[in-house]
């Protein structure tokens, strides 16, 4: 990524933040983390900050108390319960304007026309802001929760995680996340543009040569299609996908827009992105833009002594130090800018903040990082296209299924 080149920057929300016990801290708004009100208050404020797009963190079942834990167990001062991502994202889409909205879809336990349908009208709803980010379940209480699938191993332990059986288990569960998106996809496709016709003289409503059957057949899933839903204004709603090895690195490059990736340093940043890169170019990819993002926890203030005692007050609500699957800031907006500029030079375009706890660390992004980024003329001082696609430089895809088609 040439460091001239402006940076993305995604906000990851996930209730009252990351941090387990964010709905303690003071300023937090834990009465209202199930109303509409809360959600679109987060949603306006990292649009004022010019973010690109915000995800929605989602689950099937009630969070674990650590991020790595397979059972949720009593999950001791941790939230439970929370609101349909999709649902949400959809609620605020009207009240919203430029910024893209990108709620989590658990693949594993649900349907890919579902899916298609549901993506296809919040693009519909957001004028062609919509997107999802691909998630993954192999937690045997969430498969206890549907009855449709059994899964035995924890993943508790390196043991667990080395398991020939385990990862056997792991490749399955992408390769049938990647057989999920391609059938999203086609369905999104099935509809040309024009298909919609409303040709009230004849009655007919939709040209039906313009709709097409996409016939998959796989392993997984066998869908013959047309959607529902004619195809939506992006053509092509943004997939987003995290990963942190290899495995999912391949399943990334093979079905996302935008990878989020996990590195500690500078130098891993720079691994990661290479072998993203590798692995985009042996699915057959490497002349499609595919964006890279770093994701980080952040714990933000004035100075980083207040920002590490705000973190150990945190801890000690938790009774137990923060951990996370992504590396974790502690420090200024002008050190994380420091560190973002540092990053985006092993080739990184973009990056997934997640606040540690809302509102302190939303508001620190949106009016401490980002005017610091602004200033050292890194980030975009106002929003300079309409759809989600255009604010990450993508274009409108062609349809699959249609003879012509022009791209925009």
């Amino acid at each position: 990524m040439p460091e001239s080149a402006p940076l993305h920057l995604a906000t990851a929300l996930d209730g009252a933040g990351w941090h387990p016990a964010a709905w303690r801290a003071p300023d937090a708004r834990a009465g209202e983390l199930f109303t509409p009100a809360y959600w679109l208050d987060l949603v306006q404020e990292a649009e004022r900050g010019l973010v690109d797009f915000v995800t929605i963190e989602d689950s099937v079942g009630v969070r674990p108390a650590r991020y790595d834990a397979s059972d949720p167990g009593e999950s001791p001062g941790r939230v439970r319960g929370r609101l349909d991502a999709v649902l949400t994202a959809a609620r605020v889409a009207p009240l919203t304007r430029h910024i893209g909205l990108v709620p989590t879809v658990t693949v594993t336990h649900s349907e890919p026309f579902h899916a298609s349908k549901a993506i296809a009208t919040l693009d519909y709803v957001s004028s062609g802001r919509a997107g999802l980010r691909v998630q993954l379940s192999a937690r045997p209480y969430e498969a206890a929760l549907f009855g449709r699938r059994t899964f035995t191993h924890r993943f508790e332990n390196r043991n667990d995680r080395d398991d020939p059986a385990a990862a056997a288990l792991v490749a399955d569960l992408f390769d049938e996340a990647a057989d999920y998106v391609e059938v999203v996809r086609r369905l999104w496709d099935s509809w040309e543009d024009d298909a919609v016709i409303r040709d009230a003289a004849t009655g007919r409503f939709v040209d039906r040569d313009r709709l097409h059957y996409i016939d998959f057949s796989g392993k997984w899933f066998s869908v013959k299609g047309p959607s529902i839903t004619p195809r939506p204004p992006q053509g092509q709603p943004l997939v987003t996908a995290l990963a942190h090895a290899t495995v999912p690195y391949r399943f990334a490059t093979r079905s996302a827009d935008v990878v989020y990736v996990t590195p500690s340093d500078v130098d891993e940043a720079r691994t990661a992105v290479r072998e993203v890169r590798a692995e985009q170019d042996a699915a057959g990819r490497g002349g499609e833009p595919l964006h890279v993002f770093g994701d980080l926890v952040v714990f933000l203030d004035e100075t980083e002594a207040a920002a590490v005692a705000r973190k150990e007050r945190l801890d000690e609500l938790a009774g137990e130090a923060f951990v996370s699957d992504a590396p974790v800031f502690t420090g200024t907006p002008a050190g994380l800018a420091d560190q973002l500029l540092e990053w985006r030079a092993a080739g990184l375009s973009g990056f997934r903040l997640r606040p540690a706890a809302v509102p302190h660390d939303l508001l620190a992004l949106t009016r401490g990082l980002v005017p610091e980024l602004q200033a050292r003329g890194a980030f975009r001082r106002e929003y300079e296209a309409g759809t989600l696609r255009g604010l990450l430089g993508l274009g409108r895809p062609a349809n699959r299924y249609a003879s012509t088609t022009a791209t925009a």
